[in-house]
């Protein structure tokens, strides 16, 4: 009986293990390749699942957990990270550079990434590296380390076109560091050093030249505004002096306008005075005369000058006297015969 007991006890020791053996709880992102004596048999899903103790196992693959590579049970279908360790590439003008990148990766086909492939973390690393060399290899140094974008671009393209066959997609290749020779360096900081300088004193001749070149058209602008100025004040100047002898001319026709009139008012009167134009006209004359000959006689000279003309003009006087004297004596019998 004791011996009945201790093998039921045994028996049942066995199968509650075989039945905690065959309960699994998945979580989520996880999966479990399933196989049933060595075939591949199913994929468990996250949730709670059971499996036929001993006819199913699970199956171990490669795969990355916090950054390492280990066997697994449990597949992470999240997105993980796997890290290339540097390594030295040539370029193609022939400079040894220090080169490790990043991939993003996530398993897409939990089945294919274990039977298509014996060490998927692995194969996508060496082939990353491998791939890495050949389009560093085909780029000088400058443009490699300018081309970064490109460099990544093209890479996860190649990566992602390899890895499809591996259940495997790359979603991001990132360079993390490129680093030259030390030697290389220094002649790239000697290079940029020359760059600066050069482009200070490029900008300190731009700055020049514009100075010089602001400052002669500020000479040329004053110059103009002074040419200006001055032919505006020329073209004032003779405006006003145009004015001037506009004003002097009328003021000028104006007195001689006046003493036109005056004299003919002054020859009228003597006309209507002496009652014949010709005798009018003969005082007028010897009248003129005898100014003018009394402006040549009033200088302070020993010799006085007189023309031949005078005496005629003398007599016309005396013509003239004896005429008004003539005149006065009738004029008041014409009076008297009239009343």
């Amino acid at each position: 009986m004791e011996f009945l007991s201790i093998f039921f006890i045994g028996l049942a020791l066995i199968a509650f293990f075989a039945l905690m053996r065959g309960i699994y709880v998945i979580r989520q992102q996880e999966c479990i390749i399933v196989e049933r004596l060595g075939r591949f048999h199913a994929i468990l899903s996250s949730g709670p699942q059971i499996i036929i103790p001993f006819l199913d196992q699970p199956r171990q693959m490669l795969w990355i957990r916090n950054g390492v590579i280990v066997p697994v049970e449990r597949v992470d279908l999240r997105e993980v990270v796997l890290d290339i360790p540097e390594q030295r590439v040539i370029t193609k003008d022939n400079v040894g550079i220090t080169v490790d990148a990043i991939i993003y990766t996530q398993i897409t086909d939990v089945r294919r990434a274990a039977y298509e492939i014996q060490s998927l973390p692995l194969a996508i690393g060496q082939l990353t590296q491998t791939t890495l060399r050949n389009l560093i290899g085909e780029l000088e140094l400058d443009h490699t380390l300018s081309s970064r974008d490109a460099i990544n671009t093209r890479l996860k393209s190649i990566l992602d076109e390899a890895a499809d066959k591996w259940g495997l997609k790359v979603n991001r290749v990132e360079l993390r560091n490129i680093t030259p020779p030390v030697e290389v360096q220094q002649a790239m900081e000697k290079q940029m050093q020359a760059e600066r300088e050069r482009r200070a004193q490029v900008l300190t001749a731009e700055g020049s030249k514009q100075s010089r070149i602001l400052e002669a058209e500020g000479d040329k602008q004053s110059r103009i505004e002074r040419s200006q100025g001055e032919q505006q004040e020329k073209i004032n100047q003779s405006l006003g002096d145009r004015d001037a002898i506009i004003a002097r001319a009328v003021g000028q026709a104006q007195s001689i306008e006046a003493v036109a009139k005056a004299q003919a008012f002054a020859i009228s009167n003597v006309r209507d005075a002496f009652g014949n134009s010709q005798v009018a006209a003969q005082y007028l004359i010897a009248m003129e005369y005898l100014k003018r000959f009394g402006d040549m006689t009033s200088k302070s000279t020993d010799k006085v000058f007189i023309p031949y003309e005078a005496s005629g003009v003398l007599s016309s006087l005396g013509g003239i006297g004896e005429l008004l004297k003539g005149g006065a004596g009738s004029a008041p019998h014409s009076s008297t015969s009239k009343l």
